[in-house]
């Protein structure tokens, strides 16, 4: 799906890492939540209360999730899974474009 309708969307950022990661968060009639965001090259650590799961829209990265050993690369077109109340790291190798959805 490469837009959304009927959906609000909060104006301020979300502003991560001295803007090394932005997003800004979109709410759904129903009560989901997403992210749409942009992560510039570098490695961040983020925890999470909810499972998510981050599609990658464009860019490169890689990441090393809870119960993997090592880092798992992953391309424009290809998503990967968080569960909730977790950390995970990812090494963005060039600037990454994501769509993030939070799993109830």
């Amino acid at each position: 799906m490469s837009e959304f309708q009927n959906v609000t969307v909060v104006r301020e950022a979300n502003i991560y890492f001295n803007g090394g990661v932005t997003s800004r968060t979109v709410l759904f009639a129903d009560g989901t939540k997403k992210t749409l965001g942009i992560a510039q090259a570098g490695e961040y650590e983020f925890s999470t209360g909810a499972a998510e799961l981050m599609e990658i829209l464009s860019g490169e990265l890689d990441a090393k999730l809870p119960g993997c050993d090592g880092w798992l690369r992953f391309v424009g077109g290809e998503s990967f899974e968080v569960p909730a109340n977790s950390m995970f790291t990812i090494r963005v190798l060039r600037l990454t474009d994501y769509c993030c959805s939070f799993i109830v």
